[in-house]
């Protein structure tokens, strides 16, 4: 499938963010931070705040009790807090008895919170730029701080600080992307190609594969779009309208022809997908399941495809030979088509292991009834190869490179 596929694979259990799954782990690390510094200094509460438009906004939170008076979201105003003048200087960054200090004595927050003694410092971004406070404190007094405490805690804020700017700089990123992949979907900007699929021993086209392109300049490969797109949680929504524009593009294919499609498991999942298909002949289409996506539960998407294949829809397993998971995808889904990876065919004809596992491949189609197709063949001598082994139906860029549909027509002698 390799740049020219339609769809990117999705897990199956439904889309998932690869940033959040890293803005999920620095947070993780900030708050075990946070346990760390509260522990070692043997206070009641610690936390992280940010802050926002002149509020003290409370981000982090780890408290010596389950049910802390302070929580993630809470927000008072700058002058209200500690936080600002710790920022300012106005407040030392250790307060041993906070009822005897001038400042804090009067201040409400300290009764609010059951403050009694307190240290704290700023936060800062690798720019400079003030972030907000990492501080804890004690419902009572006594706890012994020093200098030495105190350089710890801005030790800390420094490394804490590194990961809140590491974290926005993905969010920042993630809203770049988002925005682009937005601008994609709703000016479909993207077209379809068609690469003929071309029966050897018929001698003839028997079907195409259906391949998106985006315009974009610069140009970047489908793969990219389809994987920017689950990464900010747009994947369906793209997938949707590939599948949707193919589908319009294909409307000139003449019968019997097919058009195959790539498929993600969570599209299968998470949509009725019969009704992509209102405008075109389910008993033409291929839907490719690439070998590469992880199927959590095979048997909520074998109840996904029933619809599918009683309307006469086929299933195919795209990739294979290229992973592990390609006998299994196979068997659980009850493939009616095997797809041969590139990679495999790539110099088959020179390489005995390669036609020793595309042999292993056939042999096993037929035993389950299956069809097999080698994609990605770029040469004479694959193509007499794959021949040789039992492979009927080819594609790839020596049959015919991706084009326009009319074009692909002509090619196939079908215009």
């Amino acid at each position: 499938m390799g740049d020219d596929s339609l769809i990117t694979p999705l897990l199956a259990s439904g889309e998932e963010d690869v940033a959040d799954l890293d803005l999920d782990q620095d947070t993780q690390d900030i708050q075990h931070i946070l346990t760390t510094l509260r522990s070692h200094l043997g206070m009641d509460v610690a936390f992280i705040s940010e802050f926002v438009d002149g509020r003290r906004l409370i981000r982090y939170v780890d408290s010596r009790r389950q049910a802390a008076a302070m929580q993630p979201g809470d927000s008072h105003t700058l002058p209200e807090s500690y936080c600002h003048y710790i920022s300012t200087g106005e407040l030392a960054g250790i307060v041993p008895n906070t009822a005897e200090n001038p400042l804090t004595r009067h201040m409400a927050v300290t009764g609010e919170l059951n403050i009694a003694n307190y240290i704290g410092v700023p936060i800062r971004l690798p720019d400079g730029s003030l972030y907000g406070s990492f501080c804890c404190f004690d419902h009572q007094t006594g706890a012994d701080l020093d200098q030495r405490d105190l350089a710890l805690l801005r030790a800390f804020a420094d490394f804490a600080g590194r990961l809140i700017n590491k974290q926005e700089e993905q969010q920042n990123r993630g809203r770049r992307i988002k925005e682009s992949v937005l601008t994609l979907i709703e000016g479909r900007r993207l077209t379809t190609l068609f690469q003929p699929i071309f029966h050897m021993t018929e001698r003839k086209v028997v079907g195409f594969e259906a391949l998106t392109r985006f315009h974009s300049e610069p140009y970047r490969s489908p793969d990219s779009w389809f994987a920017d797109a689950q990464r900010v949680g747009l994947g369906l929504e793209l997938e949707k309208l590939a599948v949707e524009s193919a589908l319009e593009a294909a409307r000139a294919i003449p019968a019997p022809l097919y058009v195959s499609l790539n498929v993600s498991p969570a599209h299968l999942l998470k949509d009725n997908f019969l009704a992509c298909l209102s405008n075109w002949p389910p008993q033409r289409t291929l839907l490719e399941v690439t070998e590469h996506a992880r199927i959590a539960d095979y048997q909520a998407l074998r109840a996904a495809l029933a619809p599918l294949r009683e309307k006469g829809v086929q299933i195919a397993v795209d990739d294979a030979g290229a992973g592990y998971a390609s006998f299994q995808h196979v068997l659980e889904l009850s493939a009616d088509t095997i797809k041969l990876d590139l990679s495999l065919i790539r110099d088959i004809h020179t390489d005995r292991a390669r036609q020793a596992l595309a042999a292993a491949l056939i042999r096993f189609a037929e035993v389950i009834n299956a069809r097999v197709i080698a994609e990605g063949v770029e040469s004479e001598t694959e193509l007499d190869t794959l021949r040789r082994l039992g492979v009927e139906k080819v594609q790839g860029y020596f049959i015919g490179k991706p084009l326009q549909l009319e074009e692909a027509l002509r090619l196939a002698g079908l215009d």
